[in-house]
């Protein structure tokens, strides 16, 4: 008897640590990210409790409607032509879809499968890239530009001997802001802009000072070339695009010229907005601003972000890109005025943000990064103690751009927020 008493004590300690644990594991917006250990699919994953599925049905219907008003609003207003958004919450794409148009002269609409250039949404991939080949040991942070590219010579020889891979990554190589960018849109080969670099004046020593970069940051996509012996498009394809099912991700421009599914820049014009051309700048330079992709893809993208396909990346060397390296002086850029923002820094390739959320006093980090090319404008966020991911791409240089973020954020937060619908109640007295 004694023992069955035992047998029956154990029982409810387990069940209820069980039952602590899952409800740990579930809780929303949690200010400590779950990081999936095991090996996931790609395909999005959707829970297997009856009162669980409720649930997430429940809040996608929920974030549905709330986009459908937010973007109707602002495609209405004539602030936005098309734009595809994705939101990932743990590891389910919980919404890839697309609003607006196309082609404003046409009726076409835009879906989750709409392909949009990327701009500089490209470093963030650039810099993960990074990440994953030193995890292998065949590339290093203070490895030298100049061991991989010979040609390469900025200043004097103090300057050159000491700008790393580091350097390159973080924009802090000490060359002036977009030093080189005409010659990138100019389609000049990476090898013929590095032998240029003799030609610039640094404005600081390698490691000091923040100023942005096109041409300077593309030169990580050379070292990573030596270091595997494979172009950087190659090695993206190979070690992210097929192995994430990224279909529909690529990084040339003929292939985005036979693209049928496709948002067509849009220029600013007296009464809105007219259809611009592709162009093919940035495929020389395909690390600073070269990709192209649509929501769904950038669905799965901010889903490996946040560690849950460790069977290709471990979250370890995932979160070596997002080391702040510089800090990014002032208070006049965008990002710096969304709510509760403290203080912003860049790792590699990626911001990297810190904000108080409300009356707390804890601070919590975003990953972020914009994009502009050929009037294409996106914003990418990930938000690792949410578990949580925001991509909006848009085929004009909209004004929702500086703000879409925090937008939907508070949209996202208040839909998790929210008490128990009657439908899961219902499940729940019925579990019961």
């Amino acid at each position: 008897m004694q023992r069955y008493k035992i047998l029956i004590v154990s029982a409810l300690v387990v069940f209820t640590i069980s039952a602590l644990s899952s409800r740990i594991f579930h809780s929303e917006l949690t200010d400590i990210p779950h990081k999936a250990e095991t090996a996931a699919t790609t395909a999005e994953k959707e829970p297997n409790n009856k009162k669980d599925v409720v649930l997430y049905a429940s809040r996608q219907k929920k974030l549905h409607t709330a986009l459908n008003a937010y973007f109707r609003k602002a495609i209405a207003k004539g602030d936005v032509v098309g734009a595809g958004v994705s939101i990932v919450r743990g590891d389910s794409i919980m919404i890839s879809e697309g609003y607006g148009r196309k082609n404003s002269l046409e009726s076409n609409t835009v879906n989750g499968e709409t392909v949009f250039r990327l701009g500089s949404l490209s470093k963030g991939f650039a810099g993960m890239l990074a990440a994953n080949i030193k995890s292998e040991g065949k590339l290093d942070w203070t490895d030298k530009v100049s061991d991989y590219l010979p040609e390469f010579q900025l200043g004097d020889g103090s300057n050159t001997n000491n700008v790393t891979l580091a350097n390159v990554l973080s924009h802090t190589s000490g060359t002036p802001y977009h030093s080189f960018t005409n010659l990138v849109e100019a389609d000049i080969p990476l090898k013929d802009i590095a032998k240029r670099f003799k030609e610039v004046m640094p404005i600081s020593k390698p490691g000091v000072m923040y100023s942005y970069q096109n041409a300077m940051f593309a030169l990580c996509g050379e070292m990573m070339k030596k270091a595997t012996g494979q172009k950087i498009n190659t090695l993206l394809d190979n070690r992210f695009f097929k192995p994430l099912e990224m279909c529909t991700t690529t990084t040339n421009y003929e292939t985005l010229t036979h693209e049928l599914n496709i948002a067509m820049p849009h220029v600013r014009i007296r009464n809105g907005w007219r259809a611009a051309h592709l162009r093919d700048n940035y495929y020389n330079a395909v690390a600073a601003g070269g990709i192209s992709s649509n929501a769904h893809d950038m669905g799965r993208w901010m889903r490996f972000l946040l560690g849950h396909n460790p069977e290709i990346m471990k979250s370890d060397a995932i979160g070596e890109a997002f080391n702040p390296f510089i800090e990014i002086a002032g208070h006049r850029k965008y990002y710096q005025r969304w709510p509760g923002h403290t203080r912003s820094y860049y790792g590699f390739g990626w911001r990297i943000h810190k904000f108080i959320e409300g009356d707390t006093n804890f601070e919590k980090t975003i990953w972020h990064h914009g994009g502009s090319v050929n009037n294409y404008r996106n914003e990418i966020a990930v938000y690792p103690e949410a578990d949580l991911g925001i991509c909006v791409l848009l085929n004009n240089n909209s004004p929702i751009a500086g703000t879409v973020i925090p937008d939907l954020y508070e949209i996202v937060k208040e839909v998790y927020s929210q008490t128990e619908p009657k439908e899961v109640q219902k499940v729940s007295v019925t579990s019961l």
